[in-house]
């Protein structure tokens, strides 16, 4: 059976049967009320009985949907596990199993997270401590079980978190051997942005009687995220990244791109422009991902660049733009994405670079999507700089009516003594931003022209133009703007084939005429 939540300005979470403790833990967390997922799967997995199949874009609330009736149902004075909840990366599995602990401050549940790249023994003596819920990735869920340390028989929830991009990595034999050893009176609770038919396969051979919660396809487009994108040609796209970058006064940002060398690439060039970014990607290790994410978590990185699977995982509310330097695959990936920005009820953009010969895929994702990207318009040098000009000074206000700068103020005099104010502040403006006030640093970008907006700027001329040397145009073949051209037929005497033409050597339209054909 679907179900599709109520509307959530009718509920509270206390409306949903959760205890004083998890409402303590959410007010803390300043959760007012609940999303439509959160809405549609929390009543039902109290109250009932049957598996679950929930459906909602990236970013909606998931993770609290299953984590916070888990918490109210599990009992931590048992020392067993009772849940495990699997999730396609180790980031996600991180950030998962941290938003569980967020809400256990007044539920002594226990909670074990196990991934690749983690040492094996720490996850050993975790697992024989038998805690109350083990998060982790399919690969080491499954070494654990192969090792006999990770037992599934007391296992009373399998939780599948982002169904649709464990599927796109590849873990389908995985989760279907792992769910394989699950007990029969276990309940699973899947969950996914998109709903392809081979997460139903899953369902339909492992799953028993289920609800599925779908949040309305109107929901699922999140209307606190412009979408926009710009047809660039590759080489521009750089130059573009950096002038939307420096066009905006505060910028918190994942670059995804589509491979690891891109990434590295793009963040090298970004970082040459002194743009505070960093890269992350598959081949870096364990050590470094971490402090790398916990550096843009906690806003001290505002750029990151990255590659879909490195991404996961990352939940920043504060996050503002999303940027697609490459299209990705497919529109689901797309929905994952931009799913990073426009959370907890903040505003976002999701900006996608496209080249002309892209554009068909664009469209394929807007139909698919039942939504329409707005053309972006890339700014100019003039703007850029006007807008740079107006942060500076807002910022120059700020700090000399709300700081302290009595400590800088004498060698503000003394620096002043030494010349010409407005002299002065050029030279430590020249000193600080370098070139960013010059109009030549910047570059012209043209915006690559589709065949869209060839056919509109050919449908807006004025029928005049149209007319003119109607004598002229009558003696020669009209050709479509962006068409192939037409030549006048040759003549091809019967017997003598195109293969020779071809075979002599000739090219063009002399390959197709037989010798001595005029």
């Amino acid at each position: 059976m679907t179900t599709q939540p109520k509307k959530t300005s009718e509920l509270t979470f206390s409306d949903l049967g959760l205890s004083a403790d998890i409402l303590l833990a959410l007010e803390k967390k300043g959760f007012k009320t609940p999303s439509p997922i959160q809405a549609g799967v929390i009543p039902l997995l109290l109250s009932g009985d049957k598996d679950i199949i929930g459906q909602a874009q990236t970013g909606t609330g998931k993770t609290a949907a299953f984590a916070l009736p888990l918490l109210e149902m599990l009992d931590s004075s048992k020392k067993e596990i009772q849940a495990i909840v699997m999730a396609p990366t180790r980031e996600l599995a991180i950030q998962v199993a941290e938003e569980i602990k967020s809400f256990a401050v007044e539920n002594p549940a226990t909670v074990q997270t196990i991934y690749g790249g983690n040492p094996i023994s720490i996850e050993t003596r975790g697992i024989k401590n038998k805690p109350t819920i083990i998060v982790g990735t399919p690969g080491r869920i499954q070494h654990h079980i192969r090792t006999g340390v990770l037992k599934l028989g007391t296992v009373q929830y399998f939780v599948l978190d982002e169904a649709d991009e464990m599927l796109n990595f590849g873990f389908r034999k995985e989760i279907e051997s792992i769910l394989a050893l699950t007990a029969k009176n276990r309940r699973i609770l899947l969950f996914s942005a998109t709903m392809p038919n081979a997460i139903l396969e899953i369902a339909k051979e492992h799953m028993r009687e289920y609800d599925r919660v779908k949040v309305a396809s109107k929901e699922m487009t999140n209307e606190n995220i412009t979408q926009k994108y710009f047809c660039l040609e590759k080489r521009d796209k750089i130059e573009a990244l950096a002038r939307v970058m420096a066009a905006e006064e505060h910028f918190y940002a994942i670059v995804f791109c589509r491979t690891k060398r891109e990434t590295d690439k793009v963040s090298a060039e970004l970082r040459a422009k002194n743009l505070n970014v960093e890269a992350i990607h598959g081949d870096i290790d364990q050590k470094a991902r971490q402090n790398i994410l916990a550096r843009f978590k906690n806003g001290i990185t505002k750029i990151l660049v990255a590659t879909d699977v490195a991404a996961r995982g990352i939940d920043v509310a504060e996050l503002n733009f999303v940027i697609n330097y490459t299209i990705p695959e497919n529109y689901e990936t797309y929905t994952h994405r931009i799913g990073r920005t426009g959370r907890a009820g903040n505003k976002g953009t999701a900006i996608t670079f496209v080249a002309p010969d892209e554009m068909g895929k664009l469209r394929f994702f807007e139909k698919n999507l039942k939504t329409t990207l707005e053309k972006g318009t890339l700014p100019n040098a003039e703007s850029i700089i006007k807008a740079k000009t107006r942060n500076l000074v807002e910022k120059l206000e700020h700090i000399i009516n709300n700081e302290d700068i009595s400590d800088v103020y004498p060698i503000a005099l003394e620096i002043l003594e030494e010349g010409k104010p407005a002299e002065i502040v050029s030279a430590l403006l020249k000193n600080t931003y370098a070139h960013d006030f010059d109009v030549a640093r910047y570059k012209t970008i043209h915006e690559a022209t589709t065949r869209s907006d060839v056919r509109k700027s050919s449908s807006g001329r004025s029928s005049s133009y149209n007319r003119r040397n109607d004598s002229s145009s009558d003696k020669r073949k009209k050709t479509d703007s962006f068409g192939p051209r037409k030549f006048k037929k040759a003549s091809v005497k019967k017997g003598l084939g195109n293969s020779k033409g071809l075979k002599s050597g000739k090219r063009g339209k002399d390959a197709y005429t037989s010798k001595g054909a005029k």
